[in-house]
């Protein structure tokens, strides 16, 4: 038997699939600077000598002395002192380009600077003493192997030196003369010759960078006594597996859809992290090179002069870039200008000695960050592991063919077998069968005849004795006849007692008629009333028809209106935007008259009753009519007045469905924006029903309707108000006090269903939070301003805090700026002070007083810090000046 295996023609599709690359993305080089303290010798030596100089870190600013009298300003990305720790150094030039690398773009960090300026320190420590001396190189791959997953995923690490314009391995010494290649058409270079190690622990890595440093060609000069005589370069080269990808064809089938989702090749990304050492620029004089070590010094220096001539052609954007004048600018020109993610280190000394050395050294890091990089995201699918799937389920669907066959064979024998036996026990049992059958009917046969002689004897007897009965049969016949004459003059009384039955008849056939008449008049009636009852029930679609329309117009417009948003146009779409805004308007203004008609010819109160309808559908239309009216300022007033506010309360404390949650949430949420309302709101129970809500409700719409409305209440400007009134008014006076409010919004489960909303996720619903958050630390801030308010925040002793801190640098401006707010306003009262030292949430504070984007937020968190005394006090603690 020969089997024909049939694949889905989708599968060998993947065949001419290639590397997919997403769209460029630019990114300039980042460039931070860093000053080595001074050392034994330049302490002795420059004594009475100023540093040449002066770091700005909080302006991110450098200022080189060029006499006693006149300075040089420079700006970099980050500026890093003497004290600033390698983790520091880390966090700031080298995790967001290991972070690029994780997700599938290629990355290089490079020091660059003076020998004797701390490049080998600041990328290589090892920290084998002291963990937190760990380099740039040992704390990248701890990032990289704590991302990765070994089992899908692979680290692989080289690691060369180019020494005297040679390509040598450190991992393989013997090895001594790496090729360059190029891709003609991506540009990407390799490095085919030099050894790949799969790295799978940290410490195996390490072992590993120990190997290659012995290897690394040093030297004693007098600016250091283990000068570096080559360019070191690691390279590592990860490979991740991404989920979720969906093949670019689908089968139409059934059978051929599932078998195509279980071939799906696995989605690549791969990224390569170079981290580059360069061998430090020195004058010749100053060293004291000579010999051997002056010809490395010169090829040192040709190299670095190569780099600068490629960096100054890329900043002035030149039409040539000198890129194959070294060996060093061919490796590294995929770092400048070209596809990966680069942040340069530039290492500078304090010596006025050599102040010279340190001006090159600057002008080299401003030139680097005139250049622009096209960032390049690369993926391919990993058809490898697709084709050893692929072969292994050939080999198990062959192997399950070949069994099933064998069975088929087997049970095709046994039901053979068994069908012979059959047979054969069946014509034993039908000759059996038949003789039996012959012997029964052989006896019924003489049985019968049997019978039928006794039955012709019998018969004979009786013809003897009928003859005997001839006579009196004469006298029966004459009886009949009597009776034949009287059952003759029975029939003739029948017939005239039918003729009266029939004129009995007649008459009911008359009376039947008359009642028909009456009957068709009945039926008339009837038709008539089925046709008004008919016509009323259209008329009730039409208006159901009609509410349905206008509420989905309402809720388009309000689409319109979210999308249509005021916001800066970019220049170019000025001129579009100018032509779409005028339609709509028209639009908009169509809508409102749509929804004002229904308000004039219904009337509010026939669309109140609406919303206690039996019909869900009903319901929901007439909710969201309500909401819409309650968009328009001039309507909030007439609904609350018709008892409007009531049953939209009634109707979410009611009401099991989710859309009528929502949209009613987002009535409510309208109306709160009102003063009068949100007072009316809190008083009718409104703060428990939207918290019961928000705990049930599970679509991030319906959560961003509540937490909209809370967050409005929160923000109440009579509270705000009140807060400060409350100190001039009498004992009688009728309002209550701030603390009440604020008492009734936590007590009722305000604060809680806001912190409890936190846990869906969805920005929208954050931001709403958030908002809510800091207009309550806005009210409780006026109130302690004012004396009014005393003892720790509420949100303080709701917990609110550890979120606060934990979301003040979101990367959601809605969410961070309405953060940031809380915590300025939270730190404005002193009796909170401390649980925000513990929180963490002092250290926010300093940021959002450096960094906060906008100036008010800043002015604000800087004048809350400087007075404080207890935060004061705190940062003295830490000797952290500010």
């Amino acid at each position: 038997m020969i089997c024909i295996y049939y694949f889905p023609c989708s599968v060998f599709l993947f065949v001419n699939l290639m590397c997919l690359y997403s769209s460029s993305v630019p990114g300039r080089v980042r460039v931070a600077v860093r000053l080595r303290p001074r050392n034994a010798e330049e302490s002795v030596a420059d004594a009475d000598f100023a540093d040449c100089v002066e770091l700005q870190p909080e302006f991110k600013r450098l200022k080189l002395r060029k006499n006693n009298w006149d300075t040089d300003t420079y700006e970099f990305d980050e500026v890093l002192t003497e004290f600033a720790s390698q983790k520091r150094v880390y966090e700031v030039v080298a995790k967001p380009v290991v972070e690029s690398v994780l997700d599938g773009y290629n990355g290089t960090v490079m020091a660059y600077g003076q020998t004797g300026t701390g490049k080998t320190y600041t990328l290589g420590r090892l920290g084998e003493e002291d963990t937190a001396d760990r380099g740039i190189i040992v704390r990248a791959m701890e990032d990289i192997l704590a991302d990765v997953s070994l089992e899908s995923d692979s680290v692989s690490v080289s690691y060369l030196q180019l020494y005297m314009e040679s390509l040598q391995d450190l991992l393989d010494p013997t090895n001594d003369n790496i090729s360059i290649v190029e891709d003609p058409k991506s540009g990407d270079v390799s490095l085919p010759g030099a050894t790949l190690v799969e790295i799978r622990d940290q410490q195996s890595f390490l072992e590993l960078l120990q190997l290659g440093e012995a290897h690394r060609y040093a030297a004693n000069t007098r600016l250091n006594t283990e000068s570096s005589r080559s360019h070191a370069l690691l390279m590592v080269h990860v490979k991740r597996s991404v989920k979720g990808r969906e093949l670019a064809h689908s089968i139409q089938n059934g059978n051929s859809n599932n078998i195509a989702k279980s071939l799906r090749p696995t989605l690549v990304r791969k990224g390569k992290l170079v981290v580059v050492d360069l061998a430090g620029s020195e004058r010749i004089d100053k060293s004291g090179s000579e010999g051997h070590t002056l010809e490395e010094a010169k090829s040192i220096n040709l190299s670095l002069s190569a780099l600068g001539k490629c960096i100054n052609a890329l900043a002035e954007n030149s039409a040539h870039v000198p890129v194959r004048d070294s060996k060093l600018t061919r490796l590294l020109r995929d770092s400048f200008g070209g596809t990966a993610r680069t942040s340069l280190v530039i290492t500078i000394g304090p010596s006025p000695r050599h102040r010279g050395e340190t001006t090159s050294t600057i002008m080299f890091g401003q030139r680097a960050m005139k250049v622009e990089n096209m960032l390049k995201l690369k993926e391919e699918f990993d058809y490898k592991s697709l084709a050893r799937k692929l072969d292994i389920q050939l080999d198990k669907l062959i192997m399950e063919h070949e069994r099933k066959q064998k069975a088929f064979e087997e049970e095709i024998e046994r039901i053979t077998t068994d069908t012979q036996n059959q047979i054969s026990e069946a014509e034993r049992n039908y000759a059996d069968a038949m003789e039996k059958e012959r012997l029964k009917y052989q006896k019924d046969y003489m049985e019968s005849i049997k019978k039928l002689e006794e039955k012709w004897m019998m018969n004979q007897h009786k013809l003897g004795e009928r003859k005997d009965q001839t006579a009196s049969t004469a006298q029966e016949v004459a009886e009949l006849k009597k009776l034949l004459s009287k059952e003759t003059s029975l029939r003739k009384a029948v017939e005239e007692e039918v003729n009266n039955l029939k004129s009995q008849l007649a008459q009911l056939k008359m009376s039947e008629a008359s009642a028909n008449s009456e009957s068709l008049k009945l039926r008339k009636m009837l038709e008539d009333e089925e046709y008004r009852k008919e016509k009323l029930e259209g008329e009730i679609s039409m208006l159901q028809t009609q509410l349905l329309q206008l509420s989905f117009e309402a809720d388009e417009t309000r689409r319109r209106l979210d999308r249509g948003g005021p916001g800066k146009v970019p220049g170019d779409l000025d001129s579009l935007i100018s032509q779409v805004r005028p339609q709509v308007n028209d639009s908009v203004n169509e809508e409102k008259a749509s929804i004002a008609n229904l308000f004039e010819q219904v009337g509010l109160q026939k669309i109140l009753s609406l919303l206690e309808a039996e019909d869900a559908d009903v319901r929901i239309h007439a909710v969201k009519v309500v909401a819409n009216l309650a968009a328009e300022e001039s309507n909030q007033q007439k609904i609350v007045e018709a008892g409007g506010l009531t049953s939209l309360l009634l109707l979410l404390g009611s009401s099991e469905n989710e859309t009528i949650h929502r949209v009613a949430a987002g009535a409510i949420a309208n109306l709160a924006m009102n003063e009068t309302n949100q007072e009316l709101i809190m008083s009718e129970g409104g703060i428990r029903l939207l918290s019961i809500t928000a705990a049930n409700a599970e679509d991030p719409q319906t959560l961003r309707m509540v937490a909209g409305a809370i967050a409005n209440l929160c923000g109440n400007g009579k509270l705000l108000d009140l807060f400060g009134f409350h100190l001039q008014q009498s004992s009688t006076s009728p309002l209550p006090s701030p603390d009440k409010l604020q008492n009734k919004l936590r007590g009722e489960g305000g604060i809680k269903a806001l912190l409890g909303m936190v846990k869906c996720g969805h920005p929208d619903v954050l931001a709403q939070v958030a908002r809510g958050i800091a207009n309550f630390a806005k009210c409780e801030s006026r109130a302690s301003a004012q004396g009014s308010k005393t003892g720790r925040s509420l949100l303080i002793e709701d917990g609110a805090l550890p979120w606060i801190v934990q979301n003040a640098n979101n990367d959601a401006s809605p969410i961070r700026r309405h953060i940031e707010l809380a915590v300025c306003h939270l730190a404005q009262h002193e009796v909170n002070a401390r649980d925000m030292i513990t929180g963490g949430a002092l250290w926010e504070l300093v940021r959002i007083s450096q960094d906060c984007s906008r100036e008010d937020i800043r002015t604000l968190a800087h004048r809350t810090l400087t007075s404080s005394p207890t935060f004061l006090a705190e940062l003295r603690r830490l000797r952290i000046d500010y």
